[in-house]
């Protein structure tokens, strides 16, 4: 189970974006329409670049199955190179969403977002996250955009919906036999042939870099000097390598729930069974259960569905790999524990698991017809175009000691996806690391929240620090969840005077 790093961007407004960028959102990822839905890569009309790279912006189209975004939202495409290696070459339009700044005579620039995943699209989560920088959009055009193999900007596609039903239900995310092992990693292999027969073109382009090189195009198009910038889980690492590559372009930048720049694919999973365990804990301890029991409660109930799945009134049954993805997702935010409680209850007392199941469809971004949308194609696809590690069944295994020692519950998933994930996948990864550092790059808030699950605080520092001295600039909050900015008032008055009136707080502020 690859742990969406910013449930897209945490869906949900205050809570920006809170459960998704994948996960309640729609995986937060998502937004208001269900968690999960992908509905509004719609919204982007066909390209309306010019040559020029000057932006047609249009009435944003209905999604599927919703209403458009409404008037004050306007949509376009610019065309980039699919390669920037051959700027003369093949062409892909970025799709793009804006709502101009509310008061034009104090207007400053344009804010660009990503909310994270990687596979969000910001064309369908910035109207519904909107809310939450209202001040922002007083002086700042909003800006949101699908990166190159996302959604509207030639969104990869691996497999269909019953080919991702039938890999949820059958497919055991922790193998304890030579059988279940040589599943889990035919699984993977089929899910990157799917890739490479129905998105090959666009595979080796996908990668971070590259979406970073389409924001600088972004950037010139909207006719800024510099790129104003809010980056959000895996939005931090897209920033971080932004402000790498282009440093004198760098202008305000705020990165908040930090991926490690230092990780590669084995630190990251590393990372997240340490910061999932870690918000598990805070869980426990909040309802008054000793940590240590109610972890092995908790193991004691995986164990139990991984022999005998629970049914639900669906008919579909929650399996031990479902059931772990359905109590990863409420711990993105502190309000969605009580959802956790009920969820747990239901399984252990009633015998049913129906609310599980719908935290874990909410996470995979399944709706209630049975559609998946493409964010986990996109995100893989990115995550193995970035990384050059390919894990063996092998080396997984080995890990297993070390990860269920870090967290009984998420480690012996983690462990093993780092074998799963990009399992004779056709493209070679980038990079074993991503470069962020940015010699002479304007002042970066780097914010990092302490019980962050998905991208634990200790990245925060680690970012502030590949930047280097005098442009990482370290914000401290203390509390729960997954992101920052609208869920403490601290924050979110440090982030609006950085960008509304320039003021870089010390480094090392902390926020309780």
């Amino acid at each position: 189970m690859r742990v969406r790093d910013g449930r897209a961007g945490r869906c949900a407004a205050p809570a920006l974006v809170v459960l998704l960028v994948t996960a309640l959102l729609a995986g937060c990822d998502g937004g208001s329409a269900s968690p999960g839905s992908s509905k509004g890569s719609s919204q982007a009309p066909e390209p309306s670049s010019d040559a020029s790279g000057a932006l047609d912006w249009k009435r944003c189209a209905a999604p599927e199955d919703g209403t458009a975004p409404g008037p004050a939202w306007r949509c376009a495409t610019l065309d980039v190179p699919l390669d920037h290696a051959r700027p003369d070459g093949r062409t892909i339009g970025i799709a793009l969403i804006r709502k101009a700044a509310t008061r034009k005579s104090a207007r400053i620039g344009s804010m660009l977002f990503n909310f994270g995943g990687p596979g969000g699209s910001g064309v369908d989560t910035l109207p519904r996250a909107a809310s939450a920088y209202r001040e922002l959009n007083t002086r700042y055009d909003l800006v949101g955009f699908d990166p190159r193999g996302v959604a509207a900007s030639s969104g990869v596609r691996c497999r269909d919906d019953a080919g991702q039903e039938t890999a949820y239900r059958r497919i055991d995310m922790t193998p304890d036999t030579p059988a279940e092992e040589a599943a889990f990693i035919a699984d993977g292999q089929d899910f990157g042939a799917g890739c490479a027969r129905l998105s090959g073109p666009v595979l080796p382009h996908v990668g971070t870099s590259n979406a970073a090189r389409d924001m600088d195009a972004i950037r010139r198009a909207l006719g800024d000097d510099t790129l104003t910038y809010f980056g959000i889980s895996y939005g931090t690492e897209l920033g971080g390598t932004y402000a790498h590559l282009f440093p004198e372009k760098a202008g305000r930048i705020v990165l908040d729930a930090v991926v490690d720049p230092t990780a590669d694919s084995v630190g990251h999973a590393r990372n997240q069974a340490k910061g999932f365990q870690r918000a598990l804990e805070n869980y426990l301890k909040d309802r008054g259960e000793d940590p240590a029991a109610g972890t092995r409660r908790i193991t004691t109930l995986l164990e139990r569905l991984d022999e005998e799945p629970l049914p639900t009134a669906s008919g579909r049954e929650l399996n031990e790999s479902l059931a772990v993805i359905g109590i990863v997702t409420p711990l993105y935010s502190r309000s969605a524990w009580p959802t956790l409680t009920a969820a747990l209850d239901e399984a252990e007392n009633s015998g049913r698991g129906d609310r599980l199941l719908a935290l874990a469809d909410s996470y995979n971004g399944r709706d209630e017809d049975g559609h998946y949308s493409t964010r986990s194609h996109s995100q893989r696809a990115i995550s193995c175009a970035d990384a050059k590690a390919r894990p063996t069944a092998a080396e997984a295994r080995a890990l297993l000691p070390e990860f269920r020692e870090l967290s009984p519950v998420f480690g012996p998933f983690l462990a093993w996806d780092t074998a799963g994930w990009c399992a004779g996948w056709p493209v070679e990864g980038e990079h074993d690391t991503p470069e962020a550092s940015a010699p002479g790059a304007a002042p970066i808030l780097v914010i990092g929240t302490t019980g962050d699950p998905a991208t634990p605080y200790e990245g925060a520092r680690r970012m502030a620090d590949e930047l280097g001295e005098g442009v990482g600039v370290t914000v401290t909050n203390r509390g729960e969840g997954h992101g920052s900015y609208g869920e403490s008032d601290c924050v979110t008055s440090l982030v609006d005077a950085y960008f509304l009136d320039g003021k870089v707080p010390a480094d090392g502020r902390v926020c309780s």
